[in-house]
């Protein structure tokens, strides 16, 4: 039977291809287990973004990760477990790992531990450690378990730029890229990417990437300080012990400025082709009004009613993704201040994606 043609555009080049978006049916969640089994890669929900998974004690099928996303081999990947109970599968782990493991997992903690010889140097950046997580969506968790395999899945996004918090996400990302199969798992509830400890030395532990864990959580289950060194910024020849580490990530292709606070005086002093984000639905006036001569109605957003950082978080890469698909000559953001529950997540990623142009 003759395949059916398919047209090339003026260039002569093939239309890219889009990957499909599969319902989380028994019979899709085997096809897909089946995909990741052979090899393959596939998008994958979770509560903090979308993954984009392979088997993770394979080398080539991770290898396909890093092709899709344009990912340097520098930045390792995160090993994801359906249990815990599957930790010293990959990874040496101390009582202090199992402390945070039981308390936290399923959840947005990362672990990073002296790796087992089956895990290929390929996902550790060629280090001696691993990092680890159970994450706590469901259908993430359910297969992972049908694999039968740890997976390895950073952000299913290209290399930099906002990640994807969404199904939609994912395939606007990577059509083209080689990735073929979606798992649709709604609307990611976390937001933002999973915090990291570095627990190679089990009595200092060491935040690397703050995330959708609070610090100080993790410090109340293990009765001490976390370690919280300043943000560390690599370039990306550097090889990092975690991912998030690089000085420009999570990037609109907008230019994206920082302020600590904007108010109506500031909005007004900007051009009209600039946009605005801020951290919490503004006061009413004149200059926030979505009637104005000088205030588009779209051209100030707010990620929260009332400043809750669970709401920012949960928003914040969605709205500026849908912000950076418009024709704004410059995003300003307001970032949050204070060291407790999840400002420091939403003040690194925002930090690290103003880092592009400025």
């Amino acid at each position: 039977m003759p395949r059916p043609k398919v047209d090339a555009d003026q260039s002569g080049a093939l239309p890219a291809f889009r990957p499909r978006i599969f319902r989380p049916t028994p019979a899709n969640l085997a096809r897909l287990a089946a995909v990741l089994r052979s090899g393959g890669i596939v998008g994958v929900p979770s509560e903090t973004v979308y993954g984009l998974a392979a088997d993770a004690l394979s080398a080539e099928a991770c290898k396909r990760i890093f092709a899709a996303k344009g990912r340097p081999s520098t930045d390792p990947l995160i090993v994801h477990l359906a249990s815990s109970r599957e930790l010293d599968s990959v990874a040496v782990a101390s009582p202090t790992a199992y402390a945070l493991a039981s308390a936290c997992w399923p959840g947005p903690l990362t672990l990073v531990l002296p790796k087992r010889a089956e895990v290929p140097d390929l996902v550790t950046a060629g280090k001696a450690t691993v990092a680890v997580r159970v994450p706590a969506h469901p259908l993430f968790r359910r297969l992972i378990r049908l694999v039968g395999r740890p997976l390895a899945a950073p952000s299913a996004n290209p290399f930099g730029y906002i990640s994807p918090t969404t199904a939609l996400h994912v395939r606007e990302g990577l059509t083209g890229s080689g990735l073929r199969s979606i798992l649709q798992g709604g609307e990611c509830t976390v937001g933002v990417e999973s915090t990291i400890i570095d627990l190679t030395h089990p009595t200092r532990p060491l935040l690397l990437r703050p995330g959708g864990l609070p610090v100080e959580t993790i410090e109340g289950v293990l009765g001490q300080t976390v370690l919280r060194p300043p943000p560390a910024c690599l370039d990306i020849g550097e090889a990092a012990p975690a991912p998030g580490m690089l000085t420009q990530h999570y990037s609109p292709h907008t230019p994206l400025t920082l302020h600590t606070r904007i108010d109506a005086g500031i909005l007004e002093q900007l051009p009209e082709n600039e946009a605005v984000l801020l951290l919490r639905r503004p006061e009413k006036s004149a200059a926030f009004g979505v009637v104005s001569a000088k205030v588009a109605a779209n051209r100030v957003r707010w990620l929260s009613e009332r400043g809750e950082l669970e709401a920012i978080a949960h928003r914040l890469f969605g709205v500026l993704r849908a912000m950076d698909s418009e024709a704004w000559a410059r995003l300003h953001s307001e970032i949050p201040n204070g060291s407790e529950g999840l400002a420091p997540a939403i003040r690194d990623r925002l930090t690290r994606a103003a880092a592009r142009r400025n």
